[in-house]
């Protein structure tokens, strides 16, 4: 069962005009697809549809669409919002059968960077996905997928079977196992290892510098001796 339910009433106005109308009523446009059936224009309560928002479950996730005695199963694809305000503009959702197979991206969150020895001898993460999109059935969307940085060592790639959490999920690319994010050395840390190779030259330098006249007198009594 869907943990998010948006009461909405259908809205009549579309357009630009329409959509700011709806804007100064409180609400937020959307607009209903997917199915059989055609579009329709929808509106939400906005302060509702913050809420729902917060929880971080709405986007990318099963939810009940509402509208009076009437209940629907959708996907929320898309929220834009306002640039300065950050506002939720307009939405769009996806009806969906709950069992029904379908392709989304799934966030990829990584954890435990601080047991990261990598981390801690100058390494950098460098991600080269975000998210992955996956089949997965409706109602069997996971939050997220997981990289448990734990364990990993500099030079290491992380690749979509290190990833946790896919056991119901089908990634979109099957023709190889891809690359999710390495552990790369940081320009800092080749710095620094190139200061301590130079200050490790220098000091073998010098004590061989500082052995030279040591050596050289020890030819000299030799020499001595032999005169002698």
């Amino acid at each position: 069962m869907a943990e998010i339910i948006l009461n909405v009433d259908v809205r009549d106005g579309v357009g630009t005009g329409g959509a700011r109308a709806v804007r100064r009523a409180g609400m937020v446009p959307g607009v209903l697809y997917g199915g059989d059936k055609a579009p329709v224009a929808i509106a939400v309560n906005e302060k509702d549809f913050r809420k729902s928002l917060y929880t971080g479950k709405l986007l990318g996730h099963l939810v009940t669409l509402k509208y009076g005695k009437e209940t629907q199963p959708v996907i929320a694809r898309d929220v834009q919002f306002d640039p300065v305000s950050d506002r939720p503009l307009h939405f769009d959702l996806m009806r969906v059968d709950a069992k029904q197979t379908i392709k989304i991206e799934i966030p990829v969150h990584f954890i435990n960077q601080e047991q990261c020895e990598a981390f801690r001898q100058g390494g950098s993460l460098e991600v080269v996905r975000h998210a992955v999109e996956v089949k997965v059935r409706a109602d069997h969307i996971p939050e997220d997928l997981i990289v448990d940085l734990a364990g990993h060592k500099l030079g290491d790639t992380i690749r979509w079977t290190d990833l946790k959490g896919t056991e119901e999920v089908e990634p979109t690319i099957t023709d190889r196992d891809f690359v999710i994010a390495s552990i790369k050395t940081s320009s800092a840390a080749i710095s620094a290892a190139a200061d301590e190779a130079a200050d490790a030259e220098a000091a073998a330098e010098a004590e061989v510098a500082a052995e030279v006249p040591a050596t050289e007198q020890a030819a000299d009594e030799a020499e001595e001796s032999t005169e002698g």
